[in-house]
């Protein structure tokens, strides 16, 4: 995956400029620094995604890279990551590193969320309903993550 971060910086960017990385984000999939003139990829999810997706994550990362900092989501971003192979969404749709999460909601309906830091208010599912509904209320359990699963989901 590193061979690939590379060879897509090299293809697309000015290597001498632009590095890329793994960092330890668990709710997103990647980042491109205008700062730094870095590209990162959560290691968590290069443990458990398909390889397609991570080219995907990669590509994404690039095309904003090639487009500027100002072009965000827009349409010079969406030209450029086409125009490079990028077929995905705005968003990456999979999980990064909900087996990390302590906080898992559920509602009535059993669909599941994952929290990083715990709810601070009353929250309801959203796959239910777009706007807070009392009736799908996420009822909120706390799960010890052990540090040898913290330890394994960083060995990408």
């Amino acid at each position: 995956m590193s061979t690939w971060g590379t060879a897509l910086i090299a293809l697309h960017l000015n290597p001498n400029e632009w590095s890329f990385g793994f960092d330890n984000a668990k709710k997103r999939a990647g980042l491109c620094n205008f700062a730094n003139k870095r590209i990162t990829v959560s290691r968590y999810l290069a443990a458990t995604a398909e390889d397609d997706d991570i080219h995907q994550v990669l590509l994404h990362e690039v095309a904003h890279a090639m487009a500027g900092p100002k072009a965000g989501h827009g349409a010079r971003w969406k030209s450029t990551a086409t125009s490079i192979g990028y077929i995905g969404t705005r968003l990456y749709a999979g999980s990064i590193a909900n087996d990390l999460a302590p906080w898992v909601g559920t509602c009535p309906a059993g669909h599941t969320h994952y929290r990083h830091r715990r709810p601070a208010q009353d929250m309801a599912c959203g796959v239910c309903s777009r706007r807070f509904n009392p009736a799908h209320l996420l009822v909120w359990e706390n799960r010890v993550i052990t540090p040898e699963v913290r330890r394994s989901a960083r060995s990408a």
